[in-house]
């Protein structure tokens, strides 16, 4: 009499082997580590963006100590193509009281990381057709890097600001209306 482990065990269907092999895999990890440093919101309202870009950024010790402590702006700054290498221009970063002696410049010019092939997009887009980059959020992504994103943008026109405002307002007045019926 010899005993097969299926004879304790009842047949799983389908739907509950789905289920067993749902609990049996590895949990997604959530971004705990994600945190927005800087955000220029007045982006979106002055520039009309075409298209955006996660960048690395080039940081000293100092800078990326301050940025854990939330210190930080980049509604003034900039980016542009120079030499065949992208920079963020005047952007700022507090000092870090702990490092007097070998702190940093609160806004010295900072080297953005991208490939060669979105670099020569970007100066394509800057010197023909007159765009301009634009840092839109600075922050640290789930590995605990520090990361730019830049969009791509045209300049807008007093008069299209004024229509985005109607329409914004507009579409906060017709939630309440449909809200409160």
């Amino acid at each position: 009499m010899h005993r097969h482990v299926e004879d304790f065990c009842a047949p799983l269907d389908l739907v509950n082997k789905g289920l067993y092999i749902q609990a049996t895999m590895a949990k997604q990890k959530t971004n705990t580590n994600y945190k927005v440093i800087a955000e220029n919101r007045r982006a979106r309202f002055d520039y009309a963006i075409e298209s955006d870009l996660e960048c690395g950024i080039v940081l000293m010790g100092s800078e990326v100590k301050s940025l854990r402590k939330g210190s930080s702006n980049i509604a003034e700054s900039y980016a542009e193509v120079e030499n065949g290498e992208l920079w963020l221009v005047n952007s700022y970063i507090a000092p870090y009281e702990q490092a007097k002696t070998w702190g940093h410049e609160e806004r010295r010019r900072r080297k953005l990381m991208v490939n060669k092939r979105e670099l020569a997009n970007l100066w394509s887009e800057t010197q023909r057709k007159g765009m301009t980059i634009v840092p839109l959020v600075m922050y640290f992504n789930d590995k605990g890097f520090v990361k730019l994103k830049i969009g791509i943008a045209k300049g807008k026109k007093n008069h299209d600001k004024r229509a985005d405002s109607a329409k914004r307002d507009w579409n906060v007045q017709k939630q309440r209306l449909l809200k409160n019926g």
